[in-house]
Formats: structure tokens, C-alpha cells, sequence
């Protein structure tokens, strides 16, 4: 074999699946091409998922019940399968998807599946970037190539992958595709402290990940849409030597199918360590880190009309359940600034938003600077003062649960390859399944008694508001 066409052992990787969904479906086919300096091998082979194919992917595939009901589990073949996989880059068309369903279906049985891959989808971007369609049927028709069998079944299309690889080395110089290819597999020279095996362990995925210092320490958290690109990004050569990278001694990530579970993620990765660090780039972590004194202003009633606010702990109330709370804060202190600088911008009274004391008749210092009305010496009705505080207060206003139970965010991956399932109930969030199985179950263990956090409460309210995410109601805890 031309060691230009295969400078590393390599293995071309096509599968058939029964739905897009890692979580709930499996593999029916696997069709191989091995390449190597020994020359090209090809492989195939049926898969039984032990459960039934929908209409759908049998009319798309072309294999049915009957094809599938003699066929080996993926259990049978998994030491085969793992031996002709170790060792190899593995190329696919959307290698996320075929990599997603192989560590998928290796992990059900225990077993940490781990390789490089190469996406054909993004090589063909980088070295043909003035087209816009790189889809596969696209790319046969763009190069002349010709199907040897039938589409949508594993070893043709992974015979067009190996015909592509060659067409493409006959078109372009062995170096720009090696390029395109090092920087798509991202393999950069980790510090001696890191783990090697982070570079094939990372998912093409959205989430958040966190780099740890000694003992733990945490030194950075991020969120982000790509979290193979983005972590490996801090290793390039112009960024080896910074004093974040000399510090970490462990990364950290957790996967989501979108941006909602991202933030998520961000925040529980962040809540995590054992020690907050100076280094931290998370504005969530250093919200939580003062939410022990999490307090907010209630409206209380003195009088026919008179309304004021009155500072109340989540420590005390809780917040999910309460009403009429305006304004989340970390401390008394700033729940305080936050409240006089609202009072001069509106022209309340300082005494009777009880942020000074006077004697009785006698005017407020924000009076004295003409910068209230005067309902400290009965210039202004109480009752008038209050339907002004109200109205200065209402865009602070902690929301009211909308719902009369827990609901369901449903969350996919822009490639309806994952689907995550987030339980929430009263700003609370019960937890995220990735399965309906799952998700019963968490409902039957009831109501979460979990306390309620002002930076989870920000994310689902903003998410409700935009409507991003469906949402599935559900019946309401029996208390």
C-alpha cells in the first residue's frame, strides 16, 4: 500500500442504525474497510439490537426483522469488532454519529471504547471550501464516483469513503490533506501532568468542561458548543507555556445535547471542586460562591395601602414557593445597595423602604436632597408611595411557577442525534434523563427537596421565556 494514501494504519467506518438516538437505539450493520501498509480489507456484518426496527429504517436500509432475527448481538461481536478498531483512525461521514454509536453501544457492556477520528464531512469543508454541500450522495456526484451496492448499507458506503480518500490524494498534494486532516483529528502535544488519553476521549458535543489544579483546585470552568475544539484549543503551541496549563492537573467535562444543558453543566462542574481558585473564569461559580446569604425583598403590609419591603433569607422561606419576592441577592449588603440605588432613581422614600431611621414627621436624607416626595412628612400618601415602589419593583419580580406540576425541557443536538430530558419542578432541577424509562422512574421517586438556586432559576426562566426548548408537562407530586 502507498504510504501516502495510508501514512497510519486507518479504517473506514460506516454503521446502520435503528434511529439516530445513542440513548435508545443500536446498531444494525457495520461495514469496514481496513487500510494499511499491507493493503485495503473489507468487513461486514448484521447486527440483532434485540428489538424491533421501525418501517422507516427498514425502508430506508432495506433490512428487516427477518435479516436481523439470526444475527449476532453486539455483544457476540464486540471482541472482534474491538480488535479490528484498536489502533486505528477511524474515518467516517459525520464520525460523530458512527464514533457516538460504537462508544455507545461499548460502554453497555463496559467497555471505555476509545480512537481518533476523522470526519469526511469536515475534511471535505477544509480542502473544498468553496462548495456549500458535503453531504455524501453530493460528494459522489461532485467526484464522478460510482456505488458498489446498494445505498444506506454499511460496507457501500464505507467503500465510497475509501474511493473518496483515493480521489481526493489524486486531485490534491499529499500535504494539504495531511493538514486538513491534523487539524481536524487535533492531536497537539499534551503537558507530561495531563493525561494522553484526553485527546480521544473528547466528544465533538456541546457541555462544559473545568480545569483542575493540585488538590483538586479548580482553575478554570467553561461552557461551550464543541467541547473536543474548544478544550484542546488551550494546548496549541502559543498557549503550552501559560500558567494555566503549568497548573492543571486534571480536565474535566460533562456532555449536553444544547446550550441549556451546557450552562448546566457549567454550573455543577463549577460547584464541583473542592476550592475555589483566583484563576476561575465562571461568573455562575462566584454567584454561588456567596448563596448561603441568598435573600431577596417581600412586600409586607403595615397599614390600609402601605406596602414595604422587608428583606427575607432563602435560609428562612423557601424561595420556589414563596410570592411576591423582588430581586435574588448573594448578601444583605448588596440586596441593600441594590435597594437605594432603586429608591433614588424613582425618587422613594429612604425611611420607608426602612434604609434609614428618623424620628417620626421628621424628612429623610433623600428628602432633604429633594429626592423624595415626601411620604416621611405626609407629603405623599403611603398608599401613593406604595404604588410607586410597586411599579419601580415589578421588573425584579421573582416569577411564580406557571405550571400545576414538574415539567419536561426537551433538549436535541442539531443532528437529532441525542436527546436530553430535564425534569424541572418549581425552578428546581429534579434531574436529566436521557431516556423515557429514566424519566418515569425519577418521577416516581416524588418532589426533589433540593433548595432553590437563583442561577438554575435564571436559566429555566430565560428558557421558558424564549421558548427554545418544548416543553412537556407533567402530573403534579401527590403530597
Amino acid at each position: 500500500m502507498n504510504a501516502v494514501l495510508a501514512p497510519e494504519p486507518m479504517i473506514f467506518v460506516d454503521l446502520e442504525t435503528s434511529g439516530a438516538n445513542f440513548a435508545n437505539d443500536r446498531i444494525i450493520e457495520v461495514g469496514l474497510i481496513e487500510v494499511d501498509e499491507n493493503g485495503a480489507q473489507e468487513w461486514s456484518v448484521l447486527v440483532n439490537p434485540e428489538t424491533p426496527l421501525s418501517p422507516f429504517i427498514s425502508g430506508l436500509t432495506g433490512i428487516d426483522d427477518a435479516m436481523l432475527c439470526s444475527a449476532p448481538t453486539f455483544r457476540q461481536l464486540a471482541p472482534a469488532l474491538l480488535d479490528r478498531l484498536r489502533g486505528r483512525l477511524l474515518i467516517a461521514h459525520n464520525a460523530r454519529f458512527d464514533y457516538g454509536f460504537l462508544k455507545s453501544e461499548f460502554a453497555r457492556l463496559g467497555v471505555d471504547f476509545r480512537a481518533p477520528s476523522l470526519c469526511t464531512v469536515k475534511l471535505s469543508r477544509k480542502l473544498f471550501p468553496e462548495h456549500h454541500r458535503h453531504n455524501l450522495d453530493t460528494l459522489m456526484t461532485r467526484h464522478g464516483l460510482s456505488l458498489s451496492g446498494d445505498r444506506h448499507r454499511a460496507l457501500a458506503d464505507a467503500r465510497v469513503l475509501w474511493e473518496l480518500w483515493q480521489c481526493w490524494h489524486r486531485q490534491l498534494p499529499a500535504a494539504t490533506i495531511q493538514g486538513a486532516v491534523a487539524s481536524i483529528v487535533g492531536r497537539p502535544e499534551l503537558p507530561p501532568q495531563i493525561d494522553a488519553a484526553l485527546i480521544d476521549d473528547l466528544p465533538e458535543a456541546a457541555g462544559a468542561y473545568a480545569f483542575y489544579g493540585k488538590d483538586g483546585r479548580l482553575l478554570l470552568s467553561r461552557r461551550s458548543s464543541n467541547l473536543r475544539q474548544q478544550v484542546l484549543a488551550h494546548f496549541t503551541p502559543d498557549k503550552r507555556d501559560t500558567a494555566l496549563i503549568r497548573d492543571t492537573r486534571k480536565i474535566g467535562w460533562r456532555d449536553a445535547a444544547g446550550e441549556f444543558g451546557a450552562r448546566l453543566r457549567e454550573i455543577e462542574l463549577a460547584r464541583s471542586a473542592p476550592e475555589i481558585g483566583p484563576a476561575v473564569a465562571s461568573h455562575g461559580l462566584q454567584r454561588h460562591a456567596a448563596a448561603n446569604g441568598l435573600c431577596s425583598w417581600q412586600l409586607r403590609q403595615y397599614g390600609q395601602g402601605d406596602f414595604r419591603p422587608q428583606l427575607v433569607f432563602a435560609e428562612d422561606i423557601d424561595f420556589a414557593l414563596a410570592d411576591d419576592l423582588f430581586g435574588l441577592y448573594p448578601t444583605r449588603r448588596e440586596a441593600q445597595r441594590s435597594l437605594r440605588t432603586l429608591a433614588d432613581a424613582h425618587r422613594l422614600c429612604h425611611r420607608q423602604l426602612g434604609l434609614e431611621e428618623t424620628a417620626a414627621g421628621e424628612a429623610c436624607a433623600a428628602f432633604r436632597q429633594k429626592n423624595c416626595r415626601g411620604v416621611c412628612i405626609g407629603k405623599e400618601t403611603a398608599m401613593l408611595h406604595s404604588a410607586r415602589l410597586m411599579s419601580a419593583l415589578a421588573k425584579f419580580k421573582v416569577k411564580v411557577w406557571p405550571y400545576q406540576g414538574p415539567v419536561v425541557l426537551i433538549e436535541r443536538d442539531e443532528f437529532g442525534m441525542r436527546e436530553d430530558l430535564h425534569l424541572v419542578d418549581r425552578w428546581r432541577l429534579l434531574g436529566t434523563l436521557n431516556s423515557e424509562e429514566a424519566l418515569q422512574a425519577r418521577l416516581a421517586d416524588g418532589p426533589s427537596c433540593n433548595r432553590f438556586d437563583p442561577d438554575i432559576y435564571r436559566l429555566i426562566h430565560k428558557v421558558l421565556q424564549t421558548g427554545k426548548l418544548r416543553v412537556r408537562p407533567c402530573p403534579a407530586f401527590s403530597l
